[in-house]
């Protein structure tokens, strides 16, 4: 029984958190990825792209609040995502034209592109907290629970609960959803060959006849989405404040870098592996050790490697392990 109580605490306080996590930093993780596959170049704005789209769905959100429209238990969010995607690709495409498709036609090198991303991540910043402000946002006004600790307890008989709240449960299935819908995109479609073909070889793409500004454009649109999909299942599930998606930078990278950059498949892991790295290092040890050991072995203190403040380190930790030992990421990408 032991056992079985420390597992449904391991759950609830690591699986299930790292899980939701994990699929947020993997989603902002295959925008950062698609963009450096397509266009080469890391671009440091997609944190600020992430919080631009998710402050046109609270914008509309408020908005359809006070119409009084309602999804009952899910969030109203969900009605705005797709007109805040159509907005961030505008807003993403009107930024590649006006700023990135310049220093594209001069051939510059790509860390030119990366400090014109720097750039463009200040400028985002800058708008999304003129418009919504720079403090918490919080827009979920669905049911709070799937099912709650309370619940659990009262089905399993455990002392220990699980519970499941809806942002977590939408997270897992949406992220699921725009996971396979993706690859779908990439593997099958017309567009997708012609995006992965110009990812592998630009010059021979362009002999092959695939045109070069449909495969810029599809890309941002893509990315746009990725980001604002990502961005609202974090804001859903922690609340919404601009600086945060500026810090989300830091294990968004690293997921795509331990993947290895330009691997979607890689991005994907990489968000799991920092997710599921962030939560149990920075989690106090001493219940679940308390739960399975008998009492002359139980630990005084709370076993917790590094307090919450300092989750972002273990993401630059592993960063730097993998840069040093495999700079290609574990799924080969394009580092190199």
């Amino acid at each position: 029984m032991e056992i079985i109580e420390a597992f449904v605490l391991l759950t609830n306080f690591i699986v299930v958190p790292a899980v939701a996590y994990g699929s947020q930093i993997a989603l902002g993780a295959l925008g950062v990825t698609l963009v450096y596959g397509i266009l080469r170049f890391a671009n440091i704005a997609h944190g600020d792209f992430m919080a631009f789209g998710t402050m046109w769905v609270i914008l509309l959100t408020w908005l359809m609040q006070g119409w009084g429209w309602s999804l009952g238990v899910w969030p109203t969010a969900l009605i705005a995502v797709p007109v805040a995607i159509v907005l961030t690709a505008l807003y993403m495409l009107a930024v590649d034209r006006l700023v990135f498709s310049f220093y594209r036609k001069q051939r510059v090198k790509p860390v030119v592109l990366v400090m014109v991303s720097v750039g463009v991540m200040f400028v985002t910043n800058g708008i999304v907290r003129l418009i919504i402000g720079p403090g918490a946002r919080y827009f979920d006004d669905g049911e709070r629970f799937i099912f709650s600790v309370r619940d659990f307890m009262s089905w399993s008989g455990l002392d220990e609960g699980l519970a499941l709240r809806s942002t977590q449960g939408l997270t897992l299935v949406v992220a699921l959803a725009v996971m396979i819908a993706l690859f779908w995109f990439l593997n099958r479609t017309r567009t997708g060959k012609s995006m992965r073909a110009y990812s592998d070889n630009e010059d021979l793409a362009l002999l092959s006849g695939i045109n070069p500004d449909r495969v810029v454009a599809v890309t941002w649109i893509i990315a746009a989405g990725l980001a604002c999909i990502a961005g609202v299942l974090y804001g859903l599930d922690k609340g919404f404040r601009p600086f945060t998606y500026f810090q989300l930078l830091l294990p968004i990278f690293a997921a795509a870098i331990i993947g290895g950059l330009g691997n979607p498949l890689g991005a994907i892991a990489g968000g799991y592996i920092i997710a599921f790295a962030e939560m149990g290092i920075t989690y106090a040890w001493k219940r679940f050790l308390v739960t399975l050991l008998p009492e002359p072995w139980e630990p005084e203190g709370l076993v917790q490697l590094l307090s919450v403040e300092y989750k972002f380190a273990v993401s630059f930790a592993l960063l730097v392990l993998v840069l040093i030992f495999r700079p290609t990421g574990l799924f080969r990408g394009k580092a190199a």
